[in-house]
């Protein structure tokens, strides 16, 4: 297995901008070396006016941020740091839905550049054979109740080796390169992700989510069914997978009352383990 990082970064961000063939997305791209967040910087720049599908890319990040506050581990050289800013034209309740398109997008890059097969664990997480390979974070700004921008945040774990990871993240996190075997393409990989991503996001925004809801139920079809436990802002709910309401919030069948419940966010644990995705 090589476990080798991409050649050296700036070759990386000029193969990057020469394969972009996306109308918006990437355009233009601010790429790092290394810096605190990416998320940080492209909010910084949203403050300054910056048009939607403005992107930031970095080599490493030294502060990476991951959803309720976690940190995201950011070695350099071998992994995808991306924010991408957005400007729709919607209110801030459907916004939690672009992390659901982001975890589409994801995972249809890396079924075109991997041929890996990944699911979907509600509401953003990308596992291989059960383990996370990227984490999505979505940040608004707003003005009273107007949204001013989204600031979304995608971490890929690409070719770091289990090194990369600290001794506790062993069992729960993998990579490109440890679930296929072999080292991808960081630009070739990035440019598939923002050419999907583009894609979905233009669909979002003509005809909403509901015309995204089948193609995140395939990639999560084992997660469907499945016995799961939530930690939600309102206490712990568990019952059996229905799927995803039109708004994209999780539906529940509650064991306990029998009664279908509406899940808008928490942290989900499938009962007896999620072992969905691997190599195909």
């Amino acid at each position: 297995m090589n476990d080798t990082a991409d050649p050296p970064s700036q070759d990386f961000a000029t193969t990057l901008s020469a394969l972009l063939t996306t109308p918006s997305f990437g355009e233009p791209l601010h790429f790092f070396p290394s810096i605190d967040s990416t998320n940080i910087y492209a909010a910084r720049l949203a403050r300054e006016g910056a048009s939607t599908g403005t992107a930031v890319i970095a080599d490493e990040q030294t502060g990476g941020k991951g959803r309720l506050g976690r940190s995201w581990v950011s070695p350099p050289g071998v992994n995808l740091y991306l924010s991408l800013l957005l400007r729709p034209a919607v209110s801030t309740a459907v916004v939690p839905q672009l992390s659901l398109l982001a975890a589409v997008a994801v995972a249809e890059a890396i079924i075109e550049v991997c041929q890996l097969t990944p699911a979907i664990k509600w509401p953003n997480d990308v596992l291989i054979a059960g383990k996370k390979v990227c984490g999505i974070l979505a940040e608004m700004q707003t003005e009273g109740t107007t949204l001013r921008a989204v600031i979304l945040g995608i971490g890929v774990n690409i070719n770091a080796p289990l090194s990369a990871f600290p001794p506790e993240l062993h069992d729960k996190a993998s990579s490109l390169l440890l679930a296929g075997g072999k080292t991808v393409d960081r630009a070739a990989f990035a440019a598939a992700l923002l050419t999907h991503l583009e894609k979905l996001y233009v669909l979002w925004i003509e005809q909403g989510f509901p015309a995204l809801r089948s193609a995140w139920e395939h990639h999560a079809s084992g997660l469907l069914g499945k016995k799961i436990s939530v930690a939600a802002p309102e206490g712990t709910v568990s019952g059996i997978v229905l799927g995803l309401d039109i708004d994209g919030a999780l539906l529940l069948h509650e064991e306990q009352t029998g009664a279908q419940r509406r899940v808008l966010a928490g942290d989900v644990t499938v009962v007896g383990g999620y072992a969905h995705g691997e190599q195909s």
